[in-house]
């Protein structure tokens, strides 16, 4: 491990911010479970609120209404006067009452219920109606007290419900020393409290709580859960189900009726999922962007890093490359001026030796200065009709003596007719043969034979440079183009190299339009095939120039 992360420090780096934002993630997760759980809860109790809201506004409209008109002075009822009583009523009239009256008490103990007649405005009897007997059923309790003349010690508003559609609000009215001397109420209309208590006092409790683009939908339900007020219209399936998302009873009057709320879309709970959805997906969106941030950075680190290494063996390479070709020729140099050379044979090949290596160093130094160009986008080609069979035989003759000295033999094989021509650079081609000749003999191993073949196909030239040394292995064959890419063979630290031979082929094949393809196994060789597209104006030229001495020929 220690030294997997000397060679890879790249890897601690990746590990270390990769962790924490794992943990992040994490961390985020159970935040956002948990919000999912209390923001639902928030919801409802924001709702729970709002209904609050809603209950206090219709409990005090009824409260305050019947405390104003139901507070009658308790003298009206010693003589009880039924204009005086009127008059009252007339002064204060009630607001959401279907019927108001009072009763007050004989002298035998009974009581005598009048009703306020809104229309001739005075006061008339109507004992035997529904109202009068649930009004009476309701009194029965202070009747009792009145009869007994127990003292009332808490005097107040009341609410009666047990007939549902009787619903009455009863205030005693005591005489100075606590004893009951009347009752006034009165019944309270339900059509009003639907038709305009309930849209006034939630209209104007929207605006404390919710926006108006898209407010909840209100709904009020009796005792057996029928719908009978919806700030919006429901859908049908909404009228039957109790699912209101929030819901509370009235506190004053109608307290067995439910107010409730639900939203228009989702409920607090689908709202809290999609929240926790959408926040996570976020999290997780926003942690992949930074680890692909994060993973580029370290790849352009870790190609930058391997690219410092590969540069430092090239400079270590390319050192050694020059020094042996510098080296033989101050050897041989010397020899000749020191005058230890015997005979002209000797001088030929001592001369010889100069001109090969000097060749050699050409060579490196030439794809040395192409590359700076190539890589500064600098590099040029002058293109010319060339025929790719003499370019050939210049490179086999700038390269004859260094090979036969080395012991190799080159086979040349050619078709006998002669191949189209092709637009290049003359110099170019020339230098990419040379690197892909200098590649077979420094990986030909124990052999010492190359072969290179000539031919066209498909409107492209072909010129194949064949060797029978080490091979190259599949996963090697899509690198071995790299800049400074050396092949990981036994051999690499024996056969040095700059690893800007097969880059510098490669952009010079591109260059031309044409295309470079390798063939190799691993103890049988390589073939690199490189195919230059042929050059149409140059063919028909050629084609006219034979056509005319054909003709010339036959005139003779």
């Amino acid at each position: 491990m220690r030294s997997f992360l000397k060679r890879h420090p790249l890897w601690l780096g990746f590990v270390a911010a990769v962790i924490p934002l794992i943990l992040l993630l994490v961390l985020q997760y159970l935040w956002l479970a948990k919000l999912q759980k209390t923001s639902a809860i928030a919801q409802k109790a924001y709702l729970g609120h709002y209904l609050e809201a809603v209950a206090t506004r219709v409990d005090y409209f009824y409260r305050s209404s019947a405390e104003r008109s139901l507070n009658v002075p308790a003298e009206l009822f010693w003589d009880m006067d039924p204009d005086e009583m009127a008059k009252h009523f007339k002064k204060k009239p009630i607001k959401g009452a279907r019927e108001v009256f009072v009763l007050h008490f004989l002298e035998d103990g009974r009581g005598r219920l009048l009703f306020y007649d809104r229309f001739v405005r005075t006061m008339v009897p109507n004992e035997g109606s529904h109202d009068g007997r649930a009004i009476m059923t309701a009194i029965a309790p202070l009747m009792v007290l009145r009869y007994e003349r127990s003292q009332l010690e808490s005097a107040g508003l009341s609410v009666h419900e047990r007939d549902p559609h009787s619903r009455i609000i009863l205030n005693p009215i005591v005489d100075d020393h606590s004893f009951l001397v009347g009752v006034a109420g009165m019944v309270v209309d339900d059509e009003f409290f639907t038709e305009v208590v309930l849209p006034k006092e939630v209209e104007k409790s929207f605006k404390g709580f919710f926006s108006d683009e898209d407010p909840p939908i209100v709904t009020v339900r009796d005792a057996s859960g029928e719908l009978i007020y919806a700030s919006s219209p429901l859908e049908e399936s909404w009228e039957e189900e109790r699912n209101e998302d929030a819901a509370r009873p009235f506190a004053f009057v109608f307290g067995d009726w439910e107010v409730g709320v639900r939203s228009r879309g989702m409920t607090p709970e689908q709202w809290a999922k999609v929240n926790f959805g959408m926040n996570m997906t976020l999290s997780v969106l926003l942690a992949l962007i930074l680890l692909g941030g994060l993973t580029l950075a370290f790849r352009a680190a870790g190609r930058e890093l391997r690219l410092s290494q590969m540069k430092s063996t090239f400079v270590s390479n390319v050192s050694h490359e020059l020094r042996t070709p510098l080296a033989s020729i101050r050897v041989f140099g010397e020899f000749l001026r020191l005058g230890r050379v015997r005979g002209p044979e000797k001088v030929s090949e001592y001369g010889e030796y100069i001109e090969t290596e000097s060749r050699r160093l050409t060579q490196l130094i030439n794809n040395i200065l192409d590359f700076s160009k190539i890589e500064s986008g600098a590099k040029t080609y002058q293109f010319e009709p060339a025929d790719i069979r003499a370019i050939v035989d210049d490179t086999l003759k700038t390269l004859e003596i260094r090979l036969r000295h080395t012991g190799f033999e080159i086979e040349l094989e050619a078709p006998d007719e002669p191949l189209p021509l092709v637009s290049v650079d003359r110099g170019a081609v020339r230098q990419a043969l040379s690197n892909l000749l200098d590649n077979a003999a420094k990986y030909s191993g124990d052999s010492r034979r190359i072969v290179i073949r000539l031919g066209n196909k498909q409107g492209f030239v072909t010129m194949a440079v064949k060797d029978f040394g080490i091979g190259i292995s599949s996963s090697e064959q899509k690198k071995i183009f790299d800049r400074f890419h050396r092949v990981s063979t036994g051999l690499v630290h024996d056969v040095k190299g700059s690893g800007l031979g097969l880059s510098i082929v490669s952009h010079v094949v591109k260059a031309h339009g044409g295309k470079i393809r390798v063939k190799s196994e691993p103890g049988k060789g390589s073939t690199f095939t490189i195919s230059l597209p042929e050059d149409p104006s140059a063919a028909a030229l050629t084609r006219a120039e034979t056509q005319r001495a054909g003709t010339m020929a036959g005139g003779v």
